[in-house]
């Protein structure tokens, strides 16, 4: 079976069994005896969460978690506006977007503000693996294409045909129609080109190099902040790397499933900040605060043949409870400003964090934009030697601290922290006090020796 960066840096080894407690060790065995055995659990010692409130969840025992992992729930877990929302339109209807119904449009055309003019139409999905799939087929369909290009550590869902381009999933080697690049990044790059220029370079060589296999270009699919290539919001790369694909004659899919709905601050997706526009967008995860909900946004003259050829319907994306979850987000988003939020505590936690680097050498690299952190983490700041089992121990001396986050990049090095929307400047100043603590802690075992 193979391994997946993103899930497998994080994992639960079920060897380890034995060192539960009989309460965990009970659940994680009738959960092994009825569940796929695709699934991962987090962490060394698994968290059994039972509430979640805010910025907090908290276990069985009634331990409190600060939450700076999950951006599903990214205005709060358990946001009363959304709980209310979702309860009234359950009490009300909840039906398919094929009746005529006024939530649909009036979420859409608030939807459609946030983007730039050209894109002006959005499809409805129940996940972004669906939307990234139906922004997939839309652009085969457009262009005649099959060849796409994604990065080197992409993840962008779990349909088959995103499960082709997600390098990270672990499930084997790319198709031939598939070509992987490595993304901008400014800490390790190498050479006399800037690391704008090398990257838009590789897109540009892959996208011939699919040619010459026998596939014309179709797609350049990015996550826009190439979050679980190790979180590299990189001024000048989408701008160039989308004017390469063009060149190629390819579209541009933004994957906004992790980056959007104002995740980097007031530019409320990661294509906005480097005043990029691409041809197809998806969304996903935060868009219902935890309810199934998922989009696609495009132009019309893209949609237009697609449309006319394809009857795409789908049961529950659009449908009456997911929209009106997904409504009460925006008001969130908009009414609390958290855009703005974004990127007044993310200043917070960044300050805080070059603080931890000046006193704790393994913090290589600090990248963010907004409330989203890489945070990559090295075994000697001269060589930059990836520190991948430090890393390890720190998620998890994280977790006992009552902190949760995970790690994420090729060599599962790199900290992926997620604040939630709602973090005020006392869960940010919190946030990188147990950081701090945990990286005491795990300095300590290293100079025992204890694993």
């Amino acid at each position: 079976m193979g391994t997946s960066s993103i899930l497998d840096g994080n994992r639960f080894d079920t060897g380890r069994l034995d060192a539960l407690d009989p309460s965990s060790r009970a659940l994680v065995e009738r959960r092994m005896n009825t569940l796929g055995t695709s699934y991962r659990l987090f962490y060394r010692r698994p968290v059994q969460i039972v509430r979640g409130l805010g910025t907090r969840l908290y276990d069985a025992e009634g331990r409190e978690y600060l939450d700076a992992y999950n951006n599903v729930a990214s205005v709060g877990h358990c946001n009363p506006a959304v709980v209310a929302a979702v309860t009234e339109q359950l009490n009300t209807l909840a039906t398919h977007s094929r009746y005529l119904q006024d939530g649909i449009v009036e979420y859409s055309e608030r939807l459609l503000q946030t983007f730039p003019e050209p894109l002006n139409r959005v499809m409805y999905t129940n996940s972004g693996s669906e939307a990234n799939d139906l922004a997939l087929r839309v652009a085969r369909h457009h262009t005649g294409g099959t060849g796409i290009v994604v990065t080197s550590e992409a993840y962008h869902g779990t349909t088959a045909s995103c499960a082709e381009v997600s390098p990270s999933d672990g499930g084997g080697g790319l198709p031939g129609h598939v070509i992987a690049v490595d993304p901008p990044n400014p800490y390790r790059h190498e050479g006399d080109t800037s690391v704008v220029d090398a990257f838009a370079a590789r897109v540009t060589r892959a996208f011939e190099t699919l040619r010459e296999r026998g596939h014309q270009p179709a797609a350049l699919l990015v996550d826009t902040i190439f979050s679980s290539d190790g979180v590299f919001p990189v001024d000048g790369a989408l701008q160039a790397a989308f004017a390469a694909a063009r060149a190629a004659g390819a579209l541009v899919i933004a994957d906004e499933v992790q980056p959007g709905f104002a995740r980097v601050g007031t530019p409320f997706w990661g294509f906005a900040r480097d005043n990029a526009v691409p041809d197809l967008v998806t969304l996903g995860k935060p868009m219902g605060n935890g309810v199934p909900v998922a989009g696609m946004v495009a132009n019309t003259e893209i949609l237009e043949a697609f449309g006319r050829d394809v009857p795409y319907f789908n049961t529950f994306g659009g449908s009456s409870v997911p929209v009106a979850a997904a409504a009460a987000v925006l008001d969130e988003i908009e009414q609390r400003r958290l855009f703005e939020n974004a990127e007044t505590v993310g200043a917070v936690v960044r300050a805080g964090m070059e603080e931890l680097a000046g006193r704790f050498p393994e913090i290589g690299d600090i990248r963010s934009a907004g409330l989203y952190f890489g945070v990559e983490l090295v075994a000697d700041p001269e060589t930059r030697e990836p520190a991948t089992a430090f890393a390890a121990d720190l998620i998890n001396a994280c977790r006992d601290g009552g902190l949760l986050i995970s790690v994420c990049g090729p060599t599962s090095s790199t900290l992926k922290i997620r604040p939630m929307l709602t973090y005020t400047r006392a869960d940010a100043e919190l946030l990188v006090e147990r950081l701090g603590d945990a990286l005491e802690v795990v300095r300590r075992q290293a100079k025992a020796g204890v694993a």
